[in-house]
């Protein structure tokens, strides 16, 4: 072999090699610079269940204003769902236990102070994800359009006046939802409950605009039987 085919031989293969490193780092090296500063932009709506960096700023800074008695593992628990309700009441802010933008901006978290937010898309995908929790908690032994109904009741009440604007603030509102009480919605969802949720953020409505469902064979609220009941899909009944 000539020394001029050696020569293009070397340079072939050097080129090789720096494409395989090339290959192996630089997507990390993309995913770790994101992580670190691309998703900086878009702060999360941060509730009870969800887990992350931000969550343990958030908890730091409870800690540090005396809202907060518990660690600082940026596990969003009943310890810090309760230190932001504290806050939230004692700022003049709505009082739901969800850090959201306005109580985000109140403690004083901009856009850059919390890494591990999202974008829209994802912002979706977090509240499709707690909903399929709810559907699963709550209606896992219901039929198919009962799984969507109860998914349909908690975006009607995000709608009403009567209840916070958000799923997250929906779903954790105190004594709402017995999945939450007894920790049934930390449950991984199945398939169904996943679908429903996608139905229900989606449009499907099946109860027409019900804000309320209950099983009377297990319900031990009163007030809940002066709500007039318009549907029954499986166990629950529906009502306004």
């Amino acid at each position: 072999m000539s020394k001029k085919k050696k020569n293009i031989l070397r340079v072939m293969v050097l080129l090789v090699l720096v494409l395989g490193i090339i290959q192996l780092y630089e997507p990390k090296t993309m995913i770790d610079t994101v992580n670190k500063y691309g998703m900086a932009f878009a702060p999360r709506t941060l509730y009870w269940g969800v887990t992350g960096q931000d969550v343990r700023v958030v908890q730091d800074k409870l800690l540090r204003w005396q809202y907060y008695d518990g660690q600082v593992d940026g596990i969003y628990g009943a310890r810090t769902y309760r230190a932001v309700r504290r806050f939230q009441e004692k700022n003049g802010l709505k009082v739901d236990g969800v850090v959201g933008p306005s109580t985000a901006s109140a403690m004083g978290i901009s856009a850059s102070a919390a890494p591990a937010g999202s974008t829209q898309g994802v912002s979706r995908s977090a509240d499709e994800y707690l909903l399929a929790r709810t559907i699963h908690g709550e209606a896992r032994g219901e039929p198919y359009i009962g799984k969507v109904a109860v998914g349909a009741v908690v975006l009607n009440r995000t709608k009403s006046p009567s209840f916070p604007n958000t799923i997250a603030g929906v779903v954790y509102q105190p004594l709402a939802f017995t999945a939450v009480a007894d920790g049934q919605i930390n449950l991984t969802p199945n398939k169904d409950s996943i679908n429903a949720a996608r139905d229900a953020l989606n449009g499907w409505d099946p109860t027409y605009g019900c804000l309320y469902y209950w099983n009377p064979a297990t319900a031990t609220s009163k007030w809940i039987w002066s709500r007039k009941v318009t549907l029954k899909i499986g166990k629950h009944w529906f009502g306004i």
